[in-house]
């Protein structure tokens, strides 16, 4: 991995920003979110494995740069691979129509409705930079609900090793910081304090081209 170490430094800032340290306990349900990381499904896996919760959802659609890994649906390609990691058929559930966050865990909390499951405490599994935006969403889409976060444990070295790909790392983690402001500006998540590294940080990575994943501000 190659890049260049002005470019690694604001990343790193980014990553760390958008990490949470939430303390793991039982659950009454494990949400896992869809994307390009096949490492999600993976760590819901060990955490069934624990113990913390009796059964999962995994959400999600497809969008331009997973349906080529996933054409089923990141859903159906996680239940899979959760399934191959030992989580039994009966303990998974999915949603296979959501392509934001926003709609990931909307339409789980439905999904659940329908199907009578009323929890008290849920566990959101995500991608490792995912995690502040993904419990911002939750706690202001489902309210009366505990929210906790997890993600792989990998530093951001090794998750890109893992992906394959640091420029799509580092564009992925500029457009959740973009998502942060937009969304607490539109209404969807509470407004978010961000330290004025990030920012200085976000500002430079967008000047560098990093802009793949920006969206247009309505």
């Amino acid at each position: 991995m190659h890049w260049p170490s002005e470019v690694r430094r604001d990343a790193e800032t980014l990553w760390r920003f958008h990490r949470l340290k939430h303390a793991l306990r039982p659950v009454d349900v494990a949400v896992g979110l869809g994307s390009h990381d096949d490492g999600v499904p993976v760590h819901v896996a060990e955490l069934y494995r624990r113990g913390l919760f009796p059964s999962v959802v995994f959400t999600g659609a497809n969008s331009p740069t997973t349906v080529d890994r996933f054409p089923h649906g990141e859903a159906v390609g996680f239940r899979e691979i959760a399934l191959e990691h030992g989580v039994p058929r009966a303990a998974i559930r999915v949603e296979t129509t959501a392509t934001t966050t926003v709609e990931n865990i909307r339409f789980t909390r439905d999904l659940l409705a329908g199907d009578g499951v009323t929890p008290r405490s849920v566990l959101l599994v995500s991608r490792p930079y995912q995690q502040r935006r993904a419990h911002a969403v939750a706690t202001r889409v489902w309210p009366g609900v505990t929210v906790r976060c997890s993600a792989a444990r990998q530093d951001l070295d090794s998750y890109v090793a893992h992906i394959g790909d640091a420029d799509r790392v580092v564009t992925m983690l500029v457009g959740d910081t973009q998502r942060l402001e937009l969304q607490a500006r539109s209404g969807e998540i509470a407004p978010q304090e961000i330290p004025g590294d990030v920012r200085a940080a976000y500002s430079r990575l967008v000047a560098t081209g990093y802009t793949g994943r920006l969206l247009r501000p309505r």
